[in-house]
């Protein structure tokens, strides 16, 4: 076995795990949906920010909040767009995840600014 065997082996296995979690943000189940972001979130998988856009539109609001949450946690500022929209949500939970999500864009963002610049 070569030394960089388990690396490989190990960046498969989340690939794989990465791919049936953005297959089961389609999954008709909420709770599918919902786990599947917060994986994603919880991967902080940048490659998955296309994916979890449309899911700020689910009719559950805990699948909003949970891509929402993601989308936060991720980092990526082309979300901040659709994140800012869920500041009017009907839930108030959701509303309150945005708010979060977008502080933590903007943190991300003041950081990168200052490396960038300092």
């Amino acid at each position: 076995m070569t030394m960089g065997a388990p690396d490989t082996a190990e960046k498969t296995r989340q690939e794989k795990r990465r791919a049936l979690f953005v297959k089961n943000l389609d999954h008709p189940e909420a709770p599918y949906r919902w786990g599947a972001a917060e994986a994603l979130g919880r991967m902080e998988d940048a490659g998955a920010v296309d994916a979890l856009i449309p899911l700020l539109r689910d009719p559950d609001w805990r699948v909003r909040m949970k891509a929402v949450w993601a989308l936060g946690r991720i980092g990526d500022a082309k979300a901040a767009p659709y994140i800012h929209r869920l500041a009017r949500d009907e839930s108030e939970a959701v509303r309150d995840m945005a708010k979060e999500a977008m502080q933590e864009l903007l943190k991300r963002r003041f950081r990168e600014h200052s490396k960038d610049h300092g």
